[in-house]
């Protein structure tokens, strides 16, 4: 496959924008950041000095939005009305892209946690008509996530074939998150390369990479708080080398460091892609 770079909503390096550094952020935005990544939840409906914030980033850099609440695989009717909020608020501050996670987070309340989906043939329908649904309010593509979970519910198929299937069905795009891939090969073991290349190049948009919690030598905690694991930066460089110089978010949702060590690892993710200009094929 030839690297279509059309196929990415943004280029480069980019940092999870969060409150507690906005402000440091502020007062020198980075020229390493290529674009930025909110929670749309977490902004919606905001206004006066936060909204003025916002708009200070969406104006200096390219936007993604990485939901937190759709609950695409949860029994509870679909909040279309937060789907409707998103595309106000997308065009609002002209967001590239909108992605979400393949997981569910609640029914009549929400668990503030994320929950793994069975990985089932009726699951895989039903997620992926709700997708569709989002996909026809928004009237534009949306991508997945790869979700961290703990305790499968349904393993009837795997993790992998549940995570393609429902991107076909839907016919929406990915979202691949890399420490996800870590983790939950560590936590349920197996082979996260062999996991990598099985998805679709075809679909990529972009790719998360953030740091996790070392529970114990067989358990590894995503927690989004701590520098990227080694093991993590390894598979984004197994990444590149198969899919090319991906398009690639840093996550880090709180123990914030230094804003300077933050942007170390930005200048890492584009280091390791100036390595990987062109991928391989698709398949090898």
């Amino acid at each position: 496959m030839t690297n279509n770079t059309n196929q990415y909503p943004v280029q480069g390096a980019g940092l999870g924008l969060r409150r507690p550094i906005a402000d440091k952020l502020m007062e020198n935005p980075p020229t390493d950041v290529d674009f930025m990544e909110v929670a749309p939840e977490n902004w919606i409906h905001v206004g006066g000095i936060l909204a003025k914030k916002l708009r200070f980033f969406t104006e200096r850099y390219p936007f993604l939005i990485h939901g937190l609440s759709l609950s695409i695989g949860s029994p509870a009717p679909l909040d279309e009305q937060l789907v409707r909020d998103i595309k106000d608020f997308m065009a609002e501050h002209d967001i590239r892209m909108y992605s979400e996670h393949l997981s569910y987070c609640g029914d009549d309340g929400h668990l503030y946690d994320l929950m793994p989906i069975p990985f089932t043939e009726d699951a895989v329908k039903y997620a992926a008509e709700r997708v569709r649904r989002v996909q026809d309010i928004l009237e534009q593509r949306i991508a997945l996530e790869n979700v961290s979970y703990y305790a499968p519910t349904d393993t009837s198929m795997s993790e992998e074939d549940f995570t393609i299937a429902v991107l076909e069905e839907a016919d929406c795009d990915l979202m691949l998150d890399i420490n996800n891939i870590v983790v939950n090969s560590i936590n349920h073991k197996y082979d996260a390369s062999a996991f990598l290349n099985r998805m679709p190049a075809e679909r990529i948009r972009y790719f998360h990479i953030a740091g996790h919690y070392v529970e114990d030598e067989d358990l590894r905690v995503d927690t989004h708080g701590s520098p990227v694991d080694e093991q993590a930066w390894q598979l984004l460089a197994e990444a590149y080398a198969k899919f090319g110089s991906v398009p690639t978010l840093l996550e880090r949702d709180f123990n914030f460091p230094p804003i300077e060590e933050l942007l170390d690892e930005v200048r890492r993710i584009k280091s390791l892609q100036s390595e990987y200009e062109q991928p391989v094929a698709a398949n090898g």
